[in-house]
């Protein structure tokens, strides 16, 4: 195969027009010529840290959508998997993601399970984190959120270091907010990333002790515009990810948005291009080609350098996308899962008043993390704390989804939902069920809807309901990606009628649980401070 066109070569930071020749899935040859065809060639773009269970999608659907913006890899943390199925999930996402042509680069999960305040469906040890860290897909050992495990030298974790490092596998730091001191000790054991920078000077609290950022513009954390003047700063330090994508917004775009936004903002091409499509290659040592000759094949087409309008895809020398039209064929996906709860009842979730004042989980819209707030206690005629439409303070709860357990309780802003409630299985980082609702009816029929589909996410309002099924791992559909994203279009789209003014309530309301992000969170054993590292009650005293 030849094309040709304006190559734009980022390794060496110029641009000429060229053909490039492919033979088998390298690039043999790249000679400059006069005449070109007008278009340029870039290197594939690669998301540096992303959940590809958060898209809903297993990988082999997660490819088909992502190949269409020019996204030729992924640096993934199964991590998500790993907690309801351990080695076997990180098993089953390796296999699965080998059924397409795209290049998935999986790391072994640090923190499964993340904390010792949830009900987790697996623990990954040391041994197993070794075991998955000589396998060929696995090149990094991944996030390690448990940075106060770090700080305080604690043998397990030290152990998945040390094996990661005399493995020569990078480590992933996850340190939101850590800076001075704190921050310089926990770089120093050799964590040498981090995705969860909300602030630029946090950014570079942690650039000045070596470590690369990862840029992050999710579907829940968006951290872009707080972070993107980082370029005229440290560009050769820095990386973009996505970390959370849903399937509705990975159906819109993907790295290729992040590229578009820097470069309007003035920022030079090729540090824009390096943090895109080669600082990753280099610091995780993957098979990704970097548009050089002897490179593996991987290649896209853009119409111009302002719209990055991606026409065509090429991975090892084969075609994948086609002018907004996936080519990699679908594939039948097995199911696994684990899923063990019954229904519940009103009884289960109704929690008696014990003061006038209860503690609030305050959501931040684009933030991962949270406020904690105090409001007057609403209760029934029965004496039991309620809903309180009226300012917004509305009930949260998780239940257990592995093993039969009376659901946690809590209390939280910013949902906004006037009517009805929304549920889901996808609650990071366990995947128990949550949800969140304007009255305790709403609520028992959303997390019911989610037991009946083994995992799911569901929305009801007083004269409807709907759910999505995802019967993998109960945080993943094995169906058609575009049909998903439909369907997930639809069902966000419900949560909002009910009153939601969220960006994305079911990844925010997906993120409550993650008690390794400060201020306050709820797992499936109560009332989480983030800060302290410890319960909190849910009254105040």
């Amino acid at each position: 195969m030849k094309i040709s066109g304006h190559i734009v070569d980022v390794r060496n930071r110029r641009m000429f027009d060229g053909e490039i020749t492919v033979q088998n899935d390298r690039i043999i040859s790249i000679e400059e010529t006069e005449k070109v065809d007008d278009q340029y060639i870039l290197p594939g773009f690669i998301d540096s840290h992303v959940h590809v269970e958060s898209s809903m999608l297993v990988p082999s659907e997660f490819a088909r959508l992502a190949v269409v913006h020019g996204t030729v890899s992924t640096v993934s943390d199964p991590h998500e998997i790993g907690n309801v199925l351990g080695v076997e999930g990180v098993e089953y996402m390796i296999e699965n993601g080998k059924k397409a042509n795209f290049k998935f680069n999986f790391g072994a999960p640090s923190c499964v399970p993340a904390t010792t305040f949830e009900t987790a469906g697996a623990e990954i040890t040391p041994e197993e984190v070794e075991y998955l860290l000589k396998k060929p897909e696995v090149k990094y050992l991944a996030e390690m959120m448990n940075w106060p495990g770090v700080l305080f030298k604690d043998e397990t974790v030290y152990k998945k270091l040390n094996i990661a490092k005399e493995l020569g596998k990078p480590i992933d730091g996850h340190a939101p907010g850590l800076r001075g001191e704190q921050a310089e000790q926990y770089i120093k054991a050799g964590m040498s990333t981090d995705h969860e920078c909300f602030t630029a000077d946090e950014a570079r609290d942690k650039l000045k002790h070596g470590m690369k950022i990862a840029i992050r513009e999710g579907s829940a954390a968006k951290n872009f515009e707080a972070l993107v003047e980082l370029f005229a700063e440290a560009p050769e330090m820095l990386m973009f990810c996505s970390d959370d994508k849903h399937p509705d917004n990975l159906v819109e775009g993907h790295v290729d948005q992040l590229v578009k936004r820097a470069l309007a903002k003035g920022h030079d091409l090729f540090d824009v291009l390096t943090a895109a499509c080669v600082t990753p290659i280099d610091h995780y040592k993957l098979d990704v080609g970097s548009l050089q000759k002897g490179d593996f094949a991987d290649f896209i087409v853009v119409n111009n350098l302002k719209d990055f309008k991606v026409s065509h895809t090429y991975i090892n020398g084969i075609h994948v996308a086609d002018n907004g039209k996936t080519l990699i064929e679908r594939v039948e996906n097995d199911i696994i899962n684990q899923f063990n709860c019954n229904p519940i009842s009103l009884t289960d979730i109704q929690v008696r008043a014990e003061s006038s004042s209860v503690h609030v989980i305050e959501a931040l819209d684009g933030q991962l993390i949270t406020n904690c707030l105090e409001y007057p206690t609403k209760t029934d005629s029965e004496g039991n704390a309620i809903s309180d439409i009226e300012n917004d303070v509305l009930k949260m709860v998780v239940v257990n989804r592995y093993n039969p357990a009376p659901p946690a309780i809590a209390f939280i802003k910013n949902f906004n939902l006037k009517e009805g409630a929304i549920a889901s299985s996808v609650g990071h980082d366990s995947h128990n069920i949550i949800a969140v609702g304007a009255d305790d009816e709403s609520i028992v029929k959303a997390v019911n809807l989610v037991i009946e589909a083994s995992g799911g996410v569901s929305a009801v309002s007083p004269t409807s309901e709907m759910v999505l099924p995802l019967p993998v791992a109960g945080i993943m559909s094995a169906e058609n990606g575009y049909e998903v994203a439909k369907k997930y279009t639809l069902i966000d789209k419900m949560s909002k009628s009910l009153g939601s003014t969220l960006n994305s309530p079911f990844m925010t309301l997906s993120f409550m649980a993650l008690l390794v992000i400060p201020k306050l969170k709820l797992s499936d054993l109560g009332l989480f401070d983030g800060e302290k590292f410890e319960f909190k009650s849910l009254f105040k005293k």
